[in-house]
């Protein structure tokens, strides 16, 4: 099957790369030719140090490269068996894209979007056959995390979804499906790893430093909250989040930081701009962290807790099952455990406890259990995530 992959930003050539390795042919289009120039000597550079590691041979390596085709023409695109788009969030754009690619391909061909936050039904609302519009979100770097979300619109033909997910399948990816929803399943779970953390900080409780000494080295998480904020880019996940919380129409649980909007409109972005919660001039050292434990579990329980209560809502609300929620957090962004198995092992009971305190000291709605978590511990009964 031919795949074709719109976009040659790091998102795009990834994906092309994970299809050309699986055996396709695949055809790279983008209007900038800069864009796929860079994409192809991006990975010519990757596959020379994949041969130098002994992951595979020259020859390997050669035919990957050999089965993508780089072109600024949407014309390529006819023959292929799917399309994926993975351009700018722009809604506009986004379907303006759609309709011209209908023109082109066959009325087999499924039309996918990469989208991280639009909904899907919109996209697919822009063509004729929306039945075959569906959302195949990857997560950076494609041809490194195992994660992809399957993402039927109201639209979808359900053949269309099995036909995608097998596909993505095959690509041994590990796929998860979820309900057309803000966020999905990743991005919206994981909203209070950032807000909350932002939040304690805004309260004086503790630094950056130590927020983030806490979820690594008490947590296990791989990165702390600030540092991973700095890695993506203030401005995106600023602009995620708010574009979360305007879709969910205003809920508290998912209210930005303003320490965030200041930080993206003084332009720290963080590792990409040198400077964010941290600063990356050279010679300049991480501030160290106040390694006090107690301090440092009251952190921790309480980005916790509302990480729990977000997953446990997620499967509520039937965005996703238990088991592919628990999946799209440690393949998609690598927590140490799924969220409902750690809560299972907490206690829900526990978990619940601790959400009602922090619910009758703030009076916030951001703190509200969810109703399934609350069925649960009166119930007795645990998550079932195998």
């Amino acid at each position: 099957m031919k795949i074709s992959v719109l976009g040659a930003g790091s998102m795009g050539s990834g994906i092309s790369q994970v299809a050309a390795q699986s055996g396709h042919e695949v055809v790279l289009v983008d209007t900038n030719q800069d864009a796929l120039d860079k994409a192809k000597g991006k990975l010519a550079k990757i596959m020379a140090r994949l041969v130098e590691k002994g992951k595979f041979g020259q020859d390997i390596a050669d035919g990957i490269q050999n089965r993508i085709t780089y072109s600024t023409q949407m014309d390529d695109f006819a023959g292929s068996g799917m399309v994926i788009e993975a351009i700018i969030e722009n809604l506009e754009i986004k379907q303006k894209v759609f309709k011209t690619i209908e023109g082109i391909v066959d009325e087999n061909c499924i039309l996918a979007t990469n989208t991280s936050s639009l909904s899907v039904a919109s996209i697919a609302a822009a063509v004729e056959k929306s039945e075959r519009v569906i959302g195949i979100h990857f997560f950076n770097p494609a041809p490194l995390m195992p994660l992809v979300e399957i993402i039927p619109a109201v639209q979808t033909d359900a053949a269309v979804t099995n036909a995608a997910r097998d596909l993505v399948d095959s690509w041994k990816k590990v796929t998860v499906l979820a309900k057309d929803t803000p966020g999905f399943i990743v991005n919206r779970v994981a909203r209070p790893f950032y807000g909350e953390a932002l939040k304690i900080y805004e309260e004086g409780v503790a630094d950056f430093a130590t927020i983030d000494w806490a979820m690594t080295e008490l947590g296990g998480f791989r990165m702390g909250p600030f540092t991973l904020m700095d890695y993506i880019g203030n401005d995106i996940n600023y602009t995620v989040t708010e574009t979360v919380f305007k879709a969910f129409y205003y809920d508290p649980r998912y209210r930005p930081s303003f320490t965030q909007k200041r930080h993206s409109e003084a332009g720290w972005y963080g590792r990409k701009s040198g400077r964010g919660y941290y600063d990356y001039s050279e010679g300049v050292a991480k501030p160290i962290p106040s390694q006090d434990k107690n301090l440092g579990e009251t952190i921790l329980n309480r980005i916790l807790v509302l990480l729990i209560n977000e997953a446990a809502d997620a499967v509520f609300l039937n965005i996703a099952s238990a088991k592919d929620v628990d999946l799209a957090m440690t393949k998609g962004v690598n927590y140490p455990k799924g969220l409902l198995a750690w809560g299972n092992e907490m206690g829900l009971d526990k978990v619940l406890e601790q959400l009602d305190h922090l619910y009758a000291e703030y009076g916030d709605d951001k703190y509200r259990a969810s109703v399934l978590l609350r069925r649960m511990v009166r119930n007795g009964v645990t998550f079932d995530v195998k």
